[in-house]
């Protein structure tokens, strides 16, 4: 069984952690969470970990999260609403063994393109964060919405690509209708992942 570190931060609700915690308690998943780590105190996160006796630590300083991190081993760490810089002794030590979640469609090469449902092209995002990102969906009068379940590396958003999702853009949509039904595609997404690596 996988054993999982997930990372969280009070710049997310806490719904991709909530979606592994239900995989594994509806046995979808075949994994553990063997700590839940955020580098705010406030973190919504940390009430859903509390809610399912999940163990828990705050590391404000990125400096003590590898050491934390070496004490846990887990075999994959799920970035989830992570804010905090990763440094390059996390991911040399963790190479291809942390999941992130951007919005937007990752290609599967620097200069690839990735083709929304309709042959569009999607949009990658590159270097913003899901507020803006979505709002840069909206200005550019994209036709789907995407976000990609990646790999970290040393590249700046960017990674192996372990999944995809596609949400199409309404005409009436706005930040938060959008990203709300985007969301609920990024925790299955997300899960889904996991239930790849878990399986080898």
């Amino acid at each position: 069984m996988k054993k999982l570190a997930v990372l969280i931060s009070n710049a997310g609700s806490g719904t991709n952690l909530q979606a592994i915690i239900d995989a594994i308690e509806q046995e979808n998943l075949s994994a553990q969470i063997c700590i839940v780590i955020s580098d705010t105190v406030d973190a919504k996160g940390l009430q859903r970990a509390k809610r399912h006796t999940l163990p828990t630590a705050i590391v404000p300083q990125k400096e003590a999260l590898l050491p934390l991190l070496e004490k846990y081993q887990p075999d994959f760490i799920c970035l989830a609403g992570w804010k905090q810089i990763i440094t390059d002794a996390v991911l040399t030590a963790f190479t291809n063994r942390i999941l992130n979640m951007h919005p937007g469609a990752i290609p599967e090469t620097m200069d690839g393109v990735v083709e929304n449902p309709d042959g569009t092209n999607a949009l990658w995002n590159k270097g913003m964060f899901t507020d803006i990102a979505i709002k840069n969906i909206l200005d550019q009068h994209a036709t789907y919405a995407s976000s990609t379940v990646h790999f970290l590396s040393s590249e700046f958003d960017f990674g192996p690509v372990l999944a995809r999702c596609f949400e199409k853009v309404r005409p009436d949509d706005t930040i938060d209708s959008l990203y709300t039904r985007l969301k609920q595609k990024e925790n299955k997404a997300y899960v889904e992942a996991l239930q790849r690596l878990s399986n080898g």
